[in-house]
């Protein structure tokens, strides 16, 4: 058996075993795991096939890996993968051990004898994937001392502290990276809080920013060096909104957030996400990104633009077609909050998306 062949086998055998043991108690079916991860029972069939096996697509990796990351993904039929701000921190680590060893036998079940890759099935094109392999760095602010003050987990002391914890974001940085490392598996995928960051760390890498000014300082730092002409204004205080400015032939215009009142409390129903991708300022060979909102929704609804399953591959159709040629492009559009979750924009659609930017090539 060839070294692909028998990568494969091993690959399917895994497959399968997380189907059919993980949870013991559980009886899953290859028609509910193909339910909950919206494709067909053939598929999960084929991907488990031990006489022919066929690698699952990488960007399948993460929802296997999430299902199988807690058991409250079969809690009750029918069966389906959580999203990412529902699981715990040890759901978190098991999610994503879980997909680098998936992506690590995808990756080996590619490789032919002498450790040439072979042939794979066609990836969809994705901003989240890097041709060149180079290094990869998230980066988020950090929650101010007066957030964390509340925060046991938080308090390095603490016997059960969570560094995750003080970080901005959280559940963003988690949907983002396992994202990102499976379309990236040969590439160092890292995430830092901004306060972190050192001078050759933005210079050999591919950077991300998540989140707004209020407390990453390098979405700050870049929305001022951008040639970008969309501008984040700081909220005064934590409980009140800020907003979105964009500048345009002496023209001035301003996005809010909407916020409503349930029982005297202020609730979020509508946050504002910006998505930027252009050359990164500080080494022209890598590129930047941003991914912010005025709450923390609108920067998790900025990063499932590109990774919602329903609006996902819509959202990098009409990328390609809109800003083709394009040296750099951004995107203001509305998330619409749905009990209490944020729901994806979708960007075909001119009633979701606020203001468009695009830079032509040097």
């Amino acid at each position: 058996m060839q070294v692909s062949e028998e990568a494969r086998l091993i690959l399917a055998r895994r497959l399968k075993e997380l189907r059919e043991q993980r949870w013991p108690a559980r009886r899953i079916t290859q028609g509910q795991l193909a339910n909950a991860l919206a494709v067909s029972t053939a598929s999960i069939s084929a991907w488990e096939n031990t006489r022919s096996p066929t690698p699952p697509p990488v960007h399948r990796l993460e929802a296997y890996a999430t299902f199988f990351a807690t058991e409250r993904s079969v809690a009750k039929k029918p069966y389906r993968v959580p999203g990412a701000d529902e699981l715990a921190t040890a759901e978190r680590s098991a999610r994503d051990d879980l997909l680098a060893e998936l992506t690590r036998l995808r990756t080996e079940a590619n490789v032919e004898p002498g450790g040439h890759p072979g042939p794979t099935a066609p990836v969809p094109r994705s901003l989240w994937r890097f041709d060149d392999d180079r290094p990869i760095t998230i980066v988020c602010g950090q929650l101010p001392p007066e957030m964390l003050t509340h925060l046991p987990y938080a308090d390095p002391l603490n016997p059960d502290y969570v560094r995750l914890y003080t970080y901005a974001d959280p559940d963003a940085l988690l949907e983002l990276y396992g994202h990102v490392r499976a379309l990236n598996p040969g590439a160092e995928v890292h995430y830092k809080l901004a306060s972190e960051m050192a001078g050759a760390d933005y210079a050999g890498t591919h950077l991300i920013s998540l989140g707004g000014v209020d407390w990453n300082n390098l979405t700050q730092y870049l929305l001022a060096r951008l040639p970008v002409s969309v501008r984040q204004e700081t909220r005064p205080t934590h409980s009140t909104s800020g907003h979105f400015e964009v500048t345009e032939g002496g023209e001035r215009k301003e996005f809010h957030p909407v916020l409503g009142e349930i029982h005297g409390q202020p609730v979020l129903l509508e946050d504002v996400a910006h998505f930027y991708r252009g050359p990164s300022p500080y080494n022209r060979e890598f590129t930047v990104s941003l991914c912010n909102g005025m709450y923390g929704r609108g920067t998790l609804g900025a990063v499932r633009s590109l990774t919602d399953p329903e609006f996902g591959a819509r959202n990098e159709e009409y990328a390609e077609r809109r800003f083709s040629g394009s040296a750099a492009f951004s995107i203001l559009a509305r998330v619409a909050v749905v009990n209490g979750r944020a729901v994806a924009p979708d960007w075909t659609d001119p009633d979701a998306v606020l203001h468009e930017w695009s830079e032509d090539p040097l």
